[in-house]
Parts: C-alpha cells; sequence; structure tokens
C-alpha cells in the first residue's frame, strides 16, 4: 500500500510539472457549517450495537496554500468535528469497557471525534472549465465513545486515535462568467479490516471576484464512514451525513 501510495504521488508531481498552474501564490480558506445525522455505533468486541443518535450541528474549517512552484505540492489543512449523543433502547446484547449491556435496557451515549486532515496535492487542471486535484491525505483521527446504562448506574468509555494515510482527490467544473461552479472531494482508504471514507459535493456561487479577494458561498453533502476493528481495543462501524453550507475566501 505504502508503494503505491508513493508511486501515485510521483506520477502525480511529473505531471503536475508539465500541466498548468496558478501564477501566483494564493492562500484559500474556508468554513462549513454541517447538519450531522449519525448512525451505527461501536464496543469492545466485532458485535457492536446500533444506536440512535440526535441530529446535530457540526463545523468544519480548511485553509490551502497554492503556488505555481513545479513538483513542490499545495498544502491544505482541515479540521472537523463529528460529536454526537443520543439514547437508546438496546435490541441487542454488546459489550464496552469490561462491561455487558443487555437487550432491552436504555443507554445513553456521546461520540466525541474529531478528525485533521493534512493534504499534499498537485493541480493536474486549472482553469475556468475544470480543475483535478490529486494527493495524499494524512487524517488524524481523535475520538472518544461513553455509554450509560440509567437503569443499572453502569458506565464506560474508551478513547482511540491515530494517523490515516488517505488518497486524496477533487473535481471542479465551472460554468464561465456565471460564478457557479461544482466540485467533488473525497479521500478514502482501506487495509486490513479498516476502512475510511470522507466524501462531499456541492455547488458553488462566487458573488465577490475582485483582484484583492474573491468570496464563495457553498451548499452541498457531505459523508463520513469510520469502521475501524481493534483499534486501540475499539470496534466502530458509523457513518456520519448530511448537508453542509460553507463560505470560502481567496487571497
Amino acid at each position: 500500500m505504502k508503494k503505491c501510495l508513493l508511486a501515485t504521488l510521483v506520477g502525480c508531481a511529473l505531471f503536475s510539472a508539465s500541466s498548468h498552474a496558478d501564477t501566483i501564490a494564493g492562500v484559500y480558506a474556508g468554513a462549513q457549517v454541517w447538519q450531522t445525522d449519525t448512525t451505527g455505533g461501536f464496543a469492545d468486541s466485532s458485535s457492536t450495537a446500533d444506536f440512535n443518535f440526535d441530529d446535530e450541528t457540526n463545523t468544519a474549517l480548511y485553509v490551502a496554500f497554492e503556488h505555481p512552484l513545479p513538483f513542490v505540492p499545495n498544502v491544505k489543512i482541515g479540521h472537523t468535528t463529528l460529536d454526537n449523543s443520543g439514547t437508546t433502547t438496546l435490541n441487542t446484547n454488546f459489550t464496552f469497557d469490561g462491561d455487558l449491556y443487555t437487550a432491552d435496557s436504555q443507554v445513553d451515549t456521546i461520540v466525541e471525534l474529531d478528525a485533521t486532515d493534512i493534504i499534499l496535492y498537485y493541480e493536474l487542471f486549472d482553469n475556468d472549465l475544470i480543475s483535478f486535484d490529486v494527493g495524499l491525505n494524512a487524517k488524524y483521527i481523535d475520538g472518544a465513545f461513553s455509554v450509560y446504562d440509567t437503569a443499572s448506574d453502569t458506565q464506560g468509555s474508551g478513547d482511540f486515535s491515530g494517523v490515516v494515510p488517505m488518497v486524496y482527490s477533487k473535481v471542479q467544473v465551472g460554468l464561465p462568467f456565471t460564478g457557479l461552479a461544482a466540485y467533488a472531494e473525497g479521500s478514502y482508504l482501506s487495509f486490513d479490516e479498516h476502512e475510511l471514507s470522507d466524501y462531499q459535493v456541492a455547488v458553488t456561487y462566487s458573488f465577490i471576484e475582485s483582484l484583492a479577494v474573491d468570496m464563495t458561498l457553498q451548499v452541498g453533502y457531505r459523508k463520513v464512514t469510520v469502521d475501524i476493528e481493534d483499534l486501540d481495543d475499539i470496534y466502530a462501524d458509523m457513518e456520519f451525513d448530511g448537508a453542509f453550507a460553507g463560505l470560502e475566501v481567496h487571497f
């Protein structure tokens, strides 16, 4: 897997050196508000429970630096919160933090999950009609789960963290002279029994375009999946998805 990722990055660098790039350096900064629907569950074994979660509003922030230097990748750093909570009447037994939670009992669950992305990417195409970026994403995941059985006063918690190397790409198609565009962006990795993905699609409208600054509105849909097996003694199979709205500023 490491050889494939390295070959991909080297190939992108060679192709990018001969492709169109920005003639000047630029900074992109954005913020998104994300209405998140959470499904799935967790345990300390492969028999994860399915929990009910409330819809929550999460946030995502990012900043990217692009330049015209050949072979040197552009850099994007992002941070996303994936926090949620809920109350569930269990359909099956499951164990967590060494304790057994039985079917038909009522439990409160809390998910606190942060994801920080450090993305190195190359622009293979970059014009008003289409842009295409590829690269690698080092996604740092820091999570904590907790469960509480109100009837038996049983509670448990667990946390996990780690850096996950992922393949990254973004495609954007624009409609010249209108300010309208659409993009699809994502990162993905599957190895052993772990699978993680982070995708978003959006329609954008650039309502300010000047020599000093550009400002763009975003409306779209994002989906994050976290399927981990025995990471720091935690098993989880969860999905986070929903609509988002954002604003991006280009200096």
